[in-house]
Parts: structure tokens; sequence; C-alpha cells
């Protein structure tokens, strides 16, 4: 390890300062359907997205009168995780509930 008055041999040295970026987020959202259970998609908002019964409650109400309902905001590989947990579930109990993610 050389100290502060090494030789270069006339090149110049420069620090470079390294950036982090944040990652880009997604939204994690469920879509309406007519046939999957109210209580599958509090089940689900409880068991994949961490939710508390009350909240779960308020976003599974939000699906079913708005089409959609915010689950959460995550990197990239993180919400398609959830989407694919989401869609695995449904398809094992027979819903077709879906999920889907946007930007932020």
């Amino acid at each position: 390890m050389a100290g502060p008055d090494r030789q270069t041999d006339g090149e110049i040295l420069e620090r470079t300062k390294q950036e982090t970026k944040k990652p880009e987020l997604y939204k994690v959202v469920l879509l309406n359907d007519d046939y999957t259970t109210m209580d599958f998609v509090v089940e689900v908002l409880e068991t994949i997205f961490n939710r508390q019964p009350a909240e779960a409650f308020r976003i599974m109400m939000m699906v079913h009168t708005q089409g959609k309902g915010l689950c959460g905001v995550y990197p990239h590989e993180v919400a398609e995780t959830k989407v694919n947990a989401v869609m695995e579930a449904a398809r094992d109990h027979g819903f077709p509930l879906r999920a889907a993610m946007e930007p932020e």
C-alpha cells in the first residue's frame, strides 16, 4: 500500500465518487373479479402482504368497489415475487384473482 507521495509516472489519479441509485419501485395491485370471495382476498392480503385484518379488509373493499386496490410498493423483484405468489395462491384455491405491477 503506497503512501500519499507514491509515484504515478505522470498520470493523474482521479477520485471517483460512487453514487448509489435507489431501485425503481412498483405498485402491486389486486384486480377485481366476480368470482373470488372477499374472505380469500383478505387472506391473501394478510398472508402475502402482511397486512393487519382491518387494513386487509379496507383494501379488499377498495378492490370490490373501485376495481383495484393497492397492496404495497416494492422494488421490481419483490413486486414480481408478490404478484406470482398471489396468482399461485388463487390458482391453488380455484379463484381467478389477479395481481398486477404498475410503475410508481
